[in-house]
């Protein structure tokens, strides 16, 4: 099945750079329908209103709510469980991967990355597009 390239992705990160720069690989990549949320708190906000989102791009170290606890959220929530969520970090401390595949993460990408990294990673749960 093709990837439907005008889903909305939210991605979620207490770093306004970060934010930026992830909505503008995520253009280059062909995605417009982006929206942003500040931290854990904010993103299930967003997704209980509208649960509609073909993707969540989080990071994991954020304030008051990290994105391990936003994915142990989005999973346990019967209307958010399936949409696919890639994980973000600065850490690539194998405990950590570790506590994310247990939590149901989709993917996992350490920081710093390109539209290259990020698009293999999409490709590995979304499907080629």
């Amino acid at each position: 099945m093709a990837v439907d390239m005008s889903m909305k992705v939210l991605i979620v990160d207490d770093y306004k750079t970060m934010l930026r720069i992830m909505r503008n690989l995520l253009k280059q990549l062909g995605f417009e329908n982006v929206e942003e949320a500040i931290d854990g708190t904010s993103a299930l906000e967003i997704l209980k209103e509208d649960p509609k989102f073909g993707l969540i791009i989080s990071d994991w170290n954020m304030e008051p709510m990290t994105g391990i606890e936003l994915l142990r959220n989005v999973r346990s929530s019967d209307a958010l469980k399936a949409i696919p969520f890639i994980m973000v970090t600065a850490e690539s401390k194998s405990e950590n991967v570790i506590a994310a595949k247990e939590a149901g993460v989709s993917n996992y990408i350490v920081k710093p990355f390109n539209a290259d990294t990020l698009k293999a990673k999409m490709v590995s749960v979304l499907g080629d597009f």
